[in-house]
């Protein structure tokens, strides 16, 4: 009778079992379907850190792909290296109802190098796997541990990765000893964490569920601002070899330059002798940087290894100097390392890099935050940043890759938070001028000169140096006009901390003017179109435009001999917002018509409710660049 009751309670349990992992979609509720293109069914990720150098991350994840633009949900990537072990990867793939179609373990991943080839890397990895499924909706189970030697980064909680992903249930366990500190930043989280303590460890849970997806808001603010998200910090770390604490950003500047960068930027004596031999004719500590900068963009190779991947700390520059390649981290670290060779000062700093603009969090210290390394040299009025895994870049110019965004720089003082300079709006410039001329059967000639700078600089420049035909197709995409041919086609650039590319072409337009009857039609903004942006009814999220810019068009058409000159041309349109300003006009003076056109568009941060003056300024601006001339022909 005992084992009869035994053997009952055991498939009690592992019917219980079954019903609790039953992927049948129909059981997902209508309102995490909609708008969704994946669901996560269940996420349960534990985080036990059993010593600073003993950190277990386990990890339960279950998700349903309704369509192909989910499939990005299904992914699992896994860096690993030598500090950082995989202990385990199995997995399960259901079809629509819930029935098991395959299982997979490690052996199923592609396992690859961050940087194949490149000896100084070679211990960092990365396994991936995607299930190779060609019916929808389907739903895949991960099942993953791993162990990190270290507890300077902390894996964090994001249960929201999208807006078109909802969520069924995501919980997020934090377990320490009950004497450990820890730091936690929370954003967008309503209510506390469920705390568990006993004598051996502190239990800390958070929970979220039924997170609906969302349509998205154009121009909204960086998605960590407004989604739900946990990161922890321990107060007493171990990183690798070393152990530290630090309550603040001076505390962890500090340790990261006494510990990982100090020990790493020693030269061989012939190094040191080169660069003072380098530099040795230039008269200020900018025109050495300068010099030497410019050595090392001749000398390194990039290699891209993010910070977290191949861990935080530098390769020696001794290295870098002996094989020419190198991480941020690692050409970053060589910069500094010669220019302390020439007795100039600078700092290693951290940025989180992106066209979008994200900043250091100053209450919270954190190793979390960043993922590529810039130098900064403090000159005497004359702060100089450098991006080092550039080859091309100016010397002093970031780009709109790391621009105007507070910064961790790690120095021998401790840590500074800094902000890189911002490209404005009024230095993102685009100024062309065009002298064209249309001829009888409509087709336009001639030629325009552009000048980019600023940002816009940032937008070209990967246009330079390519073979001839690859500059016409990129010119063609980018100006998307039918029928438009580049004669000749010629850049120049000017290098400077303030930079420019001046683009020359000769342009063949066939057709652009259309002529039907007596009447000739002409748009004569060709080239700059605004496009219009949705409306939004309800809008939630504050509006949000990255980054500024401003254009100028000068464009004068010489016209056909048949054309009447007595037309009564357009009035001026001028438009004003908080969101920027527009100005368009045509001229009419010796047989040439020529259209003037100025926009300003103002980054910054903006109320909800604003988004409609927003939309429709950007609609009247579209609508005035499409403005057409009628112009009649003599008969």
């Amino acid at each position: 009778m005992k084992i009869k009751l035994i053997l009952f309670c055991f498939l009690a349990f592992a019917n219980a079992a079954v019903a609790q992992d039953n992927y049948d979609v129909d059981l997902i509720a209508s309102s995490l379907k909609n708008r969704a293109n994946a669901c996560i069914r269940l996420d349960e990720t534990v985080v036990d850190m059993r010593a600073p150098e003993n950190v277990m991350e386990t990890v339960k994840k279950a998700i349903t792909v309704f369509n192909e633009n989910g499939e990005d949900e299904a992914r699992l990537v896994l860096h690993y290296d030598k500090n950082t072990s995989i202990k385990s990867i199995k997995g399960e793939v259901y079809n629509a109802v819930g029935k098991l179609l395959s299982k997979f373990t490690q052996n199923d991943f592609s396992d690859i190098s961050v940087a194949d080839g490149f000896s100084l890397f070679v211990d960092s990895r990365v396994k991936h796997y995607l299930p190779n499924v060609n019916q929808y909706p389907y739903t895949v189970v991960y099942h993953y541990e791993i162990r990190n030697k270290q507890n300077l980064g902390i894996p964090g909680w994001r249960p929201k990765p999208a807006d078109d992903v909802s969520v069924e249930q995501s919980s997020y366990t934090f377990i320490s000893k009950p004497t450990d500190e820890v730091r936690i930043k929370t954003l967008n989280y309503n209510g506390t964490p469920e705390v568990i303590t006993d004598e051996k460890q502190k239990k800390m849970i958070w929970k979220a569920s039924n997170m609906l997806a969302v349509k998205s808001e154009p121009y909204n603010p960086d998605p960590l601002t407004y989604r739900t998200s946990v990161q922890i910090a321990p107060t007493q770390f171990t990183y690798y070899n070393y152990k530290g604490s630090y309550q603040n950003w001076e505390e962890l500047g500090k340790w990261v330059y006494d510990n990982l960068i100090k020990q790493r930027n020693t030269l061989s004596p012939a190094t040191v002798a080169m660069v003072k031999n380098l530099v040795k004719d230039e008269k200020t500590d900018k025109e050495k940087a300068r010099k030497i900068y410019q050595y090392l963009q001749g000398k390194t190779r990039y290699i891209s290894v993010q910070i977290g991947i191949g861990g935080i700390q530098p390769i020696a520059a001794s290295e870098v100097d002996r094989l020419g390649y190198g991480d941020c981290k690692a050409l970053v670290n060589y910069m500094q390392s010669m220019l302390k060779a020439a007795d100039i000062d600078s700092y290693y700093c951290v940025v989180e890099a992106g066209s979008e603009k994200k900043s250091m969090d100053p209450k919270f210290a954190d190793m979390s935050q960043g993922n590529h390394i810039i130098l900064c040299l403090p000159l005497k009025n004359d702060t100089t940043w450098l991006e080092c895994t550039s080859q091309k870049i100016p010397f002093g110019f970031l780009g709109d890759f790391t621009d105007d965004r507070i910064v961790f720089a790690c120095t021998p003082e401790g840590g500074k938070l800094l902000r890189t300079p911002k490209l404005a709006a009024e230095t993102n410039l685009q100024l062309r001028k065009a002298n064209l001329k249309i001829n009888q059967e409509g087709t336009v000639t001639g030629s325009m000169n552009t000048v980019f700078s600023g940002a816009q600089y940032d937008n070209h420049e990967s246009i330079i140096g390519k073979p001839i035909a690859e500059q016409h197709k990129a010119l063609k995409s980018s100006y998307n006009i039918d029928n438009i041919n580049f004669d000749t086609i010629v850049y120049a650039q000017e290098k400077t901390s303030d930079p420019k590319i001046t683009e020359d072409l000769q342009v063949n337009i066939g057709h652009y003017a259309t002529i039907n009857g007596d009447k000739l039609y002409l748009q004569p903004n060709a080239f700059n179109i605004t496009r219009s942006i949705p409306e939004v009814k309800n809008r939630t999220l504050p509006v949000y435009i990255n980054r500024g810019y401003t254009d100028e068009d000068t464009i004068s058409y010489q016209l056909p001999d048949q054309v009447l000159t007595n037309f009564v041309l357009p009035t001026d349109k001028i438009l004003k917002s908080d969101f920027g300003w527009y100005e368009a006009k045509v001229s009419f003076a010796g047989n040439k018509i020529t259209y003037s056109r100025k926009i300003r568009i103002n980054d910054g941060t903006y109320p909800a409710e604003k988004y409609a003056e927003f939309s429709k300024f950007m609609s009247d601006v579209n609508a005035a660049d499409h403005l057409k001339l009628v112009l009649s022909l003599k008969k």
